[in-house]
């Protein structure tokens, strides 16, 4: 079409109009790309295998279950270690139909037992292991997953962190692939840990805050009991930590501690784990970046600046939908009317995407996933569509529980 069938304040219309939508793009993958940059640059994990906990302080360890019989044990054996005989041990046995408290008991565990089946999710099950604790509260309390393992050294870290900083403190969370992993295995993993390590090594190496991630969460009892933690909301733990940020307590990262859980390996397991943490993302972001962004400009805390940017970076497949998607539609006008900023724009915030990748994949993800499987994430995005079509339909809003592999 003839350049000269537009007329020139259309255009520049156009152009304004992309070109916004290009820095609304931007915007999430440069935030991106600084935390990786950050993160590529750090001197490295320096593991805290030999710490002990701290004499003086009183600790509490909760784990909420939902018919976890079966690999609830292996959870325990790597706690107990860590812990001394004065620490309390408590798995809140929530709605179970299965044996998952006599299991808990076996291993020396206190259990309390919830039964409600109106309020179900993992917020109403922290909440009640609280009020439990309530009559003689801890100095920290960590909150632990009951499908997850934590590594030697890491319960001190946290312990060590909160009482230090009187601050939430997230560990790295990361999952394991199964003995055989497939593409969407390897590049599901990969994801995880650009999410979980790579992003909030970025923030702590910024002095930033970070969002929290599921489980390895330790708090002071004064955060713990800040904000409401019963929930039924789909990412709670997310939820939490934005809550407790705009209370006055932003969760620190704390990489020296870690948490591993492995990835479902049947198909539907694995796609209402994504469902679930995917939307949840996107419902947390709709509601959280207006609302951080309005407490920054009133209380002046740069952090819940950078959590709002934070928040804004969507799932990584999804980013690279809508860059694709802008970019083929920037090119498209760009060859029509020859103006290039909004082509620029797009051009720009590809590059930071893709550095971002490569980075974290150089420093962090060599080793476990190749540069073949790499480049196939393409081929990994298109299993995802569907997904986000879903949000789109009819977007999950209930807590649902992930099916263990037997």
């Amino acid at each position: 079409m003839p350049l000269t069938s537009f007329s020139f304040p259309l255009l520049n219309s156009l152009s304004l109009l992309l070109s916004a939508v290009a820095v609304l793009v931007l915007v999430p993958t440069g935030v991106l790309f600084c935390e990786c940059l950050a993160a590529f640059f750090w001197g490295g994990a320096k593991r805290r295998a030999e710490a002990a906990l701290p004499p003086e302080a009183k600790l509490a360890v909760l784990i909420p279950a939902h018919n976890e019989a079966a690999g609830i044990g292996q959870t325990l054996e790597t706690i107990k270690p860590q812990l001394r005989s004065q620490d309390r041990l408590i798995v809140i046995a929530d709605n179970c139909a299965d044996n998952t408290a006599a299991v808990a008991r076996s291993y020396g565990a206190t259990v309390i037992e919830r039964f409600n089946t109106q309020d179900r999710g993992k917020g109403y099950a922290l909440d009640f292991g609280l009020n439990h604790l309530k009559a003689e509260p801890p100095q920290v309390v960590i909150f632990l997953d009951a499908d997850c393992d934590a590594h030697p050294g890491s319960i001190a870290a946290l312990t060590q962190q909160a009482l230090k900083t009187g601050y939430p403190v997230q560990a790295t969370y990361l999952m394991e692939k199964p003995p055989e992993p497939g593409l969407k295995d390897s590049i599901s993993a990969f994801a995880f840990k650009v999410k979980n390590l790579v992003r909030p090594l970025g923030l702590r190496q910024l002095q930033q805050p970070c969002l929290l991630t599921g489980t390895g969460m330790a708090m002071p009892w004064a955060a713990a009991t800040a904000v409401s933690i019963a929930s039924g909301h789909i990412v709670e733990d997310m939820k939490l930590g934005l809550d407790l940020a705009i209370a006055g307590y932003p969760p620190q990262f704390c990489p020296e501690a870690w948490v591993t859980s492995r990835l479902p390996q049947g198909e539907a397991a694995a796609k209402s784990q994504r469902t679930r943490w995917e939307h949840g993302h996107l419902q947390v972001m709709s509601e959280f970046v207006p609302r951080l962004l309005l407490q920054f400009l009133r209380q002046g805390r740069l952090g819940l600046l950078a959590l709002a940017l934070e928040l804004s970076v969507l799932p990584l497949s999804l980013l690279v939908m809508l860059w694709a998607g802008l970019l083929v539609v920037t090119a498209v006008f760009t060859g029509i009317t020859g103006l290039l900023l909004p082509l620029t724009l797009a051009a720009l915030a590809g590059a930071c995407l893709f550095l971002a990748i490569g980075l974290a994949w150089q420093r962090y993800g060599s080793s476990e996933i190749s540069l073949k499987q790499l480049v196939q994430i393409p081929l990994y995005i298109l299993w995802k569509i569907p997904l986000y079509v879903g949000y789109v339909i009819s977007p999950e809003k209930r807590w649902i529980r992930t099916e263990r592999d037997t």
